[in-house]
Order: structure tokens, then C-alpha cells, then sequence
């Protein structure tokens, strides 16, 4: 009989810095899913090797029935083992407020709607929002890298919640450049506001690829999600621009070398794993995938799973 073949598991810095990261979009572009598709995935990886990586299932505020008439069968009464969700929420903020209200009272322990997703351009309608949010609730404002940029985060630090910054998309148009992604996330870990990222982040280090799954799809720069929360990693350092975006446009893997007591980048510069869970827990929460699998097999491919 051929003995098993049981991989090593993850260096400890590997395990601190991707715990939980991706929040699986399995509904949204390029890949589009239908409901039941997107549900029975997150069933799988919810229950897979790599299931620790997993976060939350994003699903618009719209389609939340949809969502539980598609995962009731999945989803246990063990309040240990909830599914998490983050609601995309409507033009309507406090519409938007109720039906997760709604839903939770109705479905818990099982599954929760414990974060929301709303996209603000002023002040006025992150107070709005915050004013009419439930206790314990979670949001992440999308707010744009431009003059504003400060104002929003400050009033984010205020009212202690988190932001978020849209990292790619489905055209070469929807990626913003290096220096503006350094500049958010430097001015985030300056106020100390958490935020997460969502699309494009498919793969670890930056790379030219297709950008949607379809044949004749658009080629571009993508960022890679390793050289964003590195990235981050250092600027709560407070290590300069210059290099922030260095690492940013960082395209080799030799490059990067991860310890168990940490992660070092062109053998001078290291986060221990102490500032990669720091990190973690204070500033890059996650980031919004609609794949899980490709970004495991890059992974795989470096060496890091």
C-alpha cells in the first residue's frame, strides 16, 4: 500500500498573514456566477484544506432571500460554524438596514450579515449611515483615492469604522496606479482605519494576465494581494513612498521570502509575524475575490501552500 503523501503545513507567517483574507465574490465579474453556483462554492471551501483563508460570502442586500432559499441546506444551526456575510448595501441606506435586520433575526445563529458594504463619496453619508447602523455591525465605506481622501478617513477614525478601496475590475481603466493604492493605505494606517480591498487582487504578485475568463479577453497589470498588504505592512512602519510603491510594482517572487518568524522583501527590508498579525487585525482586514481557487493555485505555485 503506497503511504499518503500529507503536505507540510504553512509556514507560521504564511498562516498569520492570509488567515481569513479572501471574501469570496463569487457572484460578481469575471466570474458571474449564478446563486447556486456561488453558494455550493463557498460550501466547498468553507470545508476544504485551505478552508482557513476563507472569509466572508459578499452578497448584495437585494438577493439575501435568494441567498438563504439556495445555502438553507448548507448552513448549520451551530452558531460556531456560522456563515458570515457581507451585504452590499442599496441606494437606500436604511432600507438597506432593516432587511439585514430582517434577515438575521429571522435566520441566526446560522448564518449572519455581520458587515456592510457602502459606497460614499461626502461625510454626510458616512454619519448617515453610522447613526442608523445595529450594534456590533461592521461597514466598510468604498471612498475614492482623490482630494477627499483625508476628510472621508478622518471621519472614519471618528465613528471607528473602516474603508474600503477598489482594486481592480474587468478593463485596464478599473485598476488605479501604484501611488494611489500606497496613498490610501498610507493614509488609512496614519489614522488607524482598517479597510479591505475588492477585485482584481486575484493573484499573489503582480502580473500581466487576462483580465476577465473569457477567450478574447483584455490583458493588463494586475496588482498582486501579497505586494498590497505588504505594502501595507510596511507603511504602518512608516517606511517611505518611494519604496511603498517599489514594492507595489514588484513583479519577481524570488524576492520575497517567508520565515516562520516572519516576511523578508530584497533580503534588507522584514515584517516579524507579530507586525504581519498587527497587520491583520488592525489594518488590511481582507480583500473580495470571485475566485478562491486561483489565488490557491498561485499560491501553490510559489511554494507558500
Amino acid at each position: 500500500m503506497n503511504a499518503q503523501i500529507v503536505e507540510p503545513p504553512p509556514k507560521e507567517s504564511i498562516k498569520v498573514l492570509l488567515s481569513e483574507i479572501i471574501d469570496y465574490a463569487g457572484l460578481f465579474p469575471p466570474s458571474q456566477l449564478s446563486m447556486p453556483e456561488a453558494v455550493i462554492n463557498y460550501a466547498t471551501y468553507k470545508n476544504s484544506n485551505y478552508g482557513w483563508m476563507l472569509g466572508r460570502f459578499i452578497v448584495p442586500v437585494a438577493r439575501l432571500e435568494e441567498f438563504f432559499e439556495s445555502a438553507r441546506e448548507f448552513i448549520s444551526r451551530d452558531e460556531s460554524r456560522a456563515w458570515r456575510l457581507s451585504v452590499l448595501a442599496g441606494e437606500d441606506i436604511n432600507a438597506t438596514i432593516r432587511t439585514v435586520n430582517e434577515f438575521n433575526a429571522k435566520n441566526g445563529p446560522g448564518v449572519v450579515c455581520d458587515a456592510i458594504e457602502v459606497k460614499a463619496n461626502t461625510v454626510s453619508k458616512i454619519e448617515n449611515t453610522v447613526n442608523g447602523l445595529p450594534k456590533g455591525m461592521i461597514a466598510y465605506f468604498e471612498i475614492a483615492t482623490d482630494d477627499n481622501l483625508p476628510d472621508l478617513v478622518s471621519m472614519l477614525a471618528i465613528k471607528g469604522h473602516r474603508a474600503k478601496i477598489r482594486t481592480g475590475g474587468v478593463t485596464n481603466e478599473d485598476f488605479p496606479p501604484s501611488r494611489a493604492v500606497v496613498r490610501f493605505a498610507r493614509t488609512c494606517m496614519a489614522a488607524n482605519v482598517p479597510f479591505k480591498a475588492t477585485a482584481g487582487l486575484h493573484h499573489p504578485i503582480r502580473c500581466f494576465k487576462p483580465l476577465t475568463y473569457a477567450a478574447d479577453s483584455p490583458q493588463g497589470t494586475m496588482h498582486g494581494f501579497l505586494n498590497t498588504l505588504l505594502m501595507t505592512g510596511f507603511a504602518r512602519e512608516s517606511y517611505r513612498v518611494s519604496l511603498l510603491e517599489d514594492l507595489m510594482e514588484e513583479e519577481f517572487e524570488e524576492v520575497f521570502l517567508f520565515r516562520e518568524n516572519g516576511v523578508g522583501w530584497r533580503s534588507e527590508h522584514f515584517l516579524s509575524t507579530a507586525q504581519l498579525g498587527f497587520l491583520r487585525a488592525k489594518g488590511f482586514i481582507s480583500f473580495g475575490s470571485c475566485s478562491f481557487d486561483e489565488p490557491i493555485a498561485d499560491l501553490r505555485s510559489l511554494g507558500l501552500l
